[in-house]
């Protein structure tokens, strides 16, 4: 039975890296609506992936004047923002972008975080920040604008982040939310305040930051896990908190709630890239909105563990766990009896795989009871069962409307005041009559392939560090031995040379 429409919606505006979700919940019902718009991640040089500001905003308000025409009558109680995090772009004193956004993927800070960590400064701005010193950090960004690009950096009025300039869209003022503040690598998580320590070290003055606002899986011990064109794993715990190993990231979701976790640069696009590179024929055959599915029918012909052959998919400058952004991505134990079903098997489980370490950690810190997962790759029966053996417990999948956008939803409500907490919050929106999760158990026997895997990996990685470093002194200083992947304007991906 179809429901009525809702006389009260809560809108959650997902802006992510390749597209944007604006999704709908109405309170006291099971009604929701949910509208997309994509857009392309741009590679201006070897090592840059950015995008332009305003194509961002014109998808987004596409997608929110979608979802709200959906909802008729229905009064908007709040419209939530949630937004890819590491995003810089420096905007003039009259509040005009004169850069464009540079993401989470972009690797030109690559020296700057090399220089911290050979330093010693990387463990204590983690300890201090709760973020990974990494090329995606705004605060490598910063140190390489002062360093490589002085005309914008004496230009530059404001230095702000992609949730920062759609609240300034929205509202029409510039400030910035804890949660964006605490993945800058710039914030002191004891004081909620821009750090003395982090800026010096840049070199940009607090008063070209951003005026601090101050102060699904959302519970202590429930992991969320999302995949997409990247992938994390999250976890709330009650405070800040940094892992004694300094694999994971800690930011702020609320002032009392902080999230721990990690997150993969190398996710969906590892399969896109499997496609251009090994399978372009299906494509051509399939076109390229199936050709996904027809990609995983391949991988799903041959066994678990694809017959000893395994994929570091670090194609993307890797993040967690491991930081290092020169790690490249191998194909290791390839035979002759390993034909592409097999490369593309391996990639899927190289994905998985990484997310597994990273639940590992996050165990470490608190026991993760449950794992709730959402994107678009869950559709595929391959993903969700390779998902599940790899991490060793059940996941439950949500659907269209859930996951981020759902969590910024929830926010909103608690912001209202409708909900006294953030958990809350989810609970009533996600128990309006909406589907339960689907909940997928693991394979026994895949379990214990991929345990054998898991256990191969970290002498693997260590391998493979020497391999890098033989490559980047054979092929010159600026090689690094990385393999560099962007998107075209389709949304699909190439690499460079």
């Amino acid at each position: 039975m179809t429901p009525g429409p809702p006389t009260q919606v809560v809108i959650g505006l997902d802006v992510g890296t390749t597209g944007v979700k604006a999704a709908a919940f109405g309170l006291g019902s099971s009604w929701r609506s949910v509208a997309t718009r994509e857009y392309p991640l741009l590679q201006p040089a070897r090592g840059q992936e950015v995008q332009d500001p305003a194509t961002i905003l014109t998808a987004s308000g596409e997608a929110l004047a979608e979802c709200v025409a959906t909802a008729g009558s229905a009064e908007v109680l709040a419209v939530s923002v949630s937004a890819g995090m590491h995003g810089l772009m420096a905007l003039d004193g009259e509040l005009h972008p004169i850069t464009q956004l540079i993401t989470w993927a972009d690797g030109r800070a690559r020296d700057e975080a090399r220089s911290l960590r050979r330093s010693g400064r990387a463990a204590e701005l983690h300890a201090l920040t709760g973020v990974p010193v990494h090329p995606m950090t705004p605060l490598t960004k910063l140190m390489w604008f002062a360093r490589h690009n002085p005309q914008t950096w004496a230009s530059a009025r404001w230095w702000v982040g992609l949730k920062d300039y759609l609240l300034l869209w929205l509202t029409g003022t510039l400030v910035t939310e804890l949660s964006s503040a605490s993945g800058t690598g710039l914030l002191d998580m004891s004081t909620r305040t821009w750090s003395t320590a982090a800026i010096e070290l840049c070199g940009v003055d607090a008063d070209r930051l951003p005026r601090n606002l101050g102060s699904g899986a959302v519970s202590p011990g429930i992991a969320g896990l999302s995949l997409g064109t990247s992938g994390a794993v999250r976890m709330a715990v009650d405070g800040p908190q940094v892992d004694a190993g300094w694999t994971l990231f800690c930011y702020a979701l609320t002032d009392s709630a902080w999230v721990v976790g990690g997150a993969i640069s190398n996710g969906g696009v590892v399969l896109r890239w499997t496609g251009q590179s090994l399978a372009p024929d299906v494509q051509r055959t399939v076109g390229h909105e199936r050709a996904d599915a027809a990609l995983l029918k391949l991988a799903a012909s041959v066994p678990a563990g694809s017959d000893g052959l395994v994929m570091l998919p670090y194609l993307l400058a890797e993040r967690a766990p491991l930081w290092d952004p020169d790690l490249p991505g191998a194909y290791l134990g390839l035979r002759l009896e390993h034909p592409r079903a097999h490369l593309i098997r391996a990639a899927v489980e190289g994905v998985c795989l990484q997310m597994r370490i990273i639940l590992d950690r996050l165990d470490d810190v608190e026991s993760v009871s449950s794992v709730w997962v959402t994107g678009g790759v869950f559709r595929s029966a391959l993903w969700r069962d390779v998902m599940a053996a790899m991490l060793a417990r059940p996941i439950h999948v949500v659907g269209a409307a859930e996951g981020t956008a759902l969590g910024a939803a929830a926010l909103g409500l608690f912001a209202r005041d409708r909900a006294p907490t953030p958990t809350d919050a989810v609970t009533e929106l996600s128990e309006a009559g909406a589907p339960p999760p689907e909940t997928v158990e693991p394979d026994r026997q895949l379990m214990d392939t991929y345990d054998q895997l898991r256990a191969s990996v970290p002498e693997l990685i260590g391998a493979l560090d020497g391999v890098a470093g033989l490559f980047a002194r054979a092929s010159g200083p600026e090689a690094g031995g990385a393999i560099t992947v962007t998107l075209d304007p389709s949304g699909r991906p190439s690499t460079g040379a």
